[in-house]
């Protein structure tokens, strides 16, 4: 089972905000997830992101692989 580390889109039409979560690569952007991690919110300014540190670098220490702009969120909090 591929595991990734990849946004969920939540929230309302013109006012999105997405969920961090952990997921097997082969559902559906919206669909199960196995553990959420954290959200990223960029509609406030600055954007808005809560993230579990010791979550992620668990899933990672794991051989989950997160996505490209997940992993600039995680480079940006000093995960990776």
């Amino acid at each position: 089972m591929a595991v990734k580390i990849r946004l969920t889109r939540m929230g309302a039409k013109k006012a999105p905000f997405y969920r961090i979560v952990v997921m097997d690569s082969r559902k559906a952007r919206d669909g199960e997830y196995i553990d959420q991690i954290g959200y990223y919110n960029p509609v406030k300014e600055p954007a808005e992101i809560k993230l579990d540190v010791e979550k992620a670098k668990k899933w990672i220490g794991n051989g989950a692989q997160p996505t490209d702009t997940v992993r600039d969120i995680l480079k940006n909090n000093g995960v990776l």
